[in-house]
């Protein structure tokens, strides 16, 4: 009986949709994966060869002495101070003995606080000597009704429980609270005790300071310094020379590895449209590529976020990122700026300032798209920097190359079985399940060659009040 059609009651009168597909090949796309980004950072960076496997960055020996601030050496998120820096410590103030400040350095413990945490509790013991690697603090006491008072406000290079080390026992006599992230290492009175009783070099500048203290003396313990101006005649010229430093940092190929596993049977009898090896390969890479990008940005040890200086590092006025915000970040950065770097959200943020402070940010034309810019620089985005539980992030401005001191990328081309250049795809095995093994390995580092090539915007704050009193 014939097939009845339920809208007319006819009869099928021709091969119907469904029966003609059995005979026909779908236009399929390739596999689709949504976690691909468009990696600005990736394809903006310089990438330099890195033969030995590493490159070390040779600097000038560069720190400051008698600014009555100390500085800090940093590898990755590891912080050091510098051991000539301890004399800007009152009581180490000319203190020349490179051994026992070294040993001095080394008795500090790094220690990381929230913003809002209590670092000092008043009335507690004091037995500690705290030095400010990064951050802002703030010291606080209890007025006459109760109320809090802010003593002295804190930041890098300072340091507070001095006296608590070097005197009698007592108790804090204020608080310390954080008001960004800080990083602070502390010194216990009880190594510096046992340090005090190895080294009489110290011990007799401890009795030299405790002898003077009180006296007229310059507040930085400046040294003079002769500068010759305006002479004529035959007078001997000082000489000098460029001092570097005797530990440079050396940044090593970081590696991302994964095995690629592929049936001998999906490869035999299901390559036709596609090649499957091929489109396994592709997400494969794909995903390592997008792993570089993270651990370019965050790794502890090479990453931007973390290989920032501590002097190029700056905070937002309010919160929210506005345009004189991106003025001081350029400005950490004056010498050439190639390129800003911000999570989507805080492009959104700012340009939500733009509007609600009546200015429009620039629009510049780059290769394969259009982005938003400041002051020309443009502003590429960047999925992989993070956003905190807080709702806060940070914007970054770089300067890029080798010519001109800035960032540059590592890795090492020209290796077997190589894929792309830096990263390789090497036959492994076929296992007794009949799978085939393959290794993709991708080696990768970064450097900034001097400090002033990379700034950061920190605790950028996403999500504006300003929205809601409008």
């Amino acid at each position: 009986m014939p097939e009845i059609d339920g809208h007319n009651g006819t009869g099928q009168l021709s091969l119907s949709t469904a029966a003609a597909r059995k005979l026909s090949s779908t236009t399929k796309s390739v596999p689709q994966m949504q976690s691909i980004t468009p990696r600005w950072l990736l394809d903006q960076l310089p990438w330099v060869e890195a033969r030995g496997g590493a490159y070390r960055v040779n600097r000038r020996l560069n720190y400051t002495l008698g600014d009555g601030r100390l500085s800090f050496h940093a590898t990755g998120s590891a912080v050091q101070v510098i051991p000539a820096e301890l004399t800007e410590l009152p009581w180490l103030r000319n203190f020349a003995d490179t051994d026992v400040l070294q040993a001095l350095a080394d008795r500090f413990t790094q220690h990381e606080y929230e913003p809002g945490e209590v670092l000092v509790a008043a009335g507690t013991r004091a037995d500690q000597l705290h030095l400010l690697a990064h951050g802002r603090i703030t010291k606080l006491s209890e007025g006459e009704f109760r109320e809090e008072s802010t003593l002295e406000i804190l930041a890098d290079g300072d340091y507070f429980g001095n006296e608590a080390l070097i005197g009698p026992e007592s108790d804090w006599t204020y608080s310390v609270k954080a008001t960004t992230a800080c990083t602070l290492l502390s010194l216990p009175k009880s190594a510096f005790q046992e340090l005090l009783e190895q080294s009489e070099a110290l011990r007799d500048q401890l009795e030299r300071y405790r002898a003077t203290k009180g006296k007229s003396q310059n507040a930085h313990g400046e040294a003079g310094v002769e500068v010759m101006s305006g002479h004529r005649g035959e007078v001997p010229i000082a000489g000098t020379f460029v001092d570097y430093e005797l530990k440079p940092r050396e940044y090593e190929l970081n590696i991302a590895q994964t095995i690629l596993r592929v049936h001998t049977r999906v490869a035999d009898l299901y390559n036709e449209p596609m090649d499957q090896l091929e489109q396994q390969l592709r997400l494969t890479i794909e995903a390592v590529r997008e792993r570089q990008e993270h651990e370019l940005v965050n790794n502890k040890d090479f990453g931007l976020l973390h290989n920032a200086d501590f002097s190029q590092r700056i905070y937002t006025r309010s919160g929210p990122p506005t345009p004189h915000d991106m003025d001081q970040l350029l400005n950490t950065v004056w010498k050439n700026p190639g390129f800003v770097l911000a999570h989507p959200d805080a492009i959104a943020a700012f340009r939500e300032e733009c509007t609600r402070e009546g200015v429009s940010p620039e629009t510049v034309q780059v290769p394969g798209s259009r982005l938003s810019a400041w002051r020309g620089v443009p502003i590429y985005p960047c999925s992989k920097i993070p956003i905190s539980d807080r709702r806060t992030t940070s914007i970054m401005v770089m300067r890029t190359g080798e010519s001109e001191q800035g960032v540059i990328g590592l890795r090492k081309t020209g290796l077997v079985d190589e894929y792309e250049p830096g990263l390789s795809v090497r036959f492994m095995s076929i296992d007794e399940k009949a799978i085939v093994n393959y290794l993709v390995t991708c080696y990768y580092s970064l450097a900034v060659l001097v400090p002033d090539a990379l700034g950061v915007l920190e605790n950028v704050q996403l999500g504006s009040a300003h929205g809601a009193h409008r």
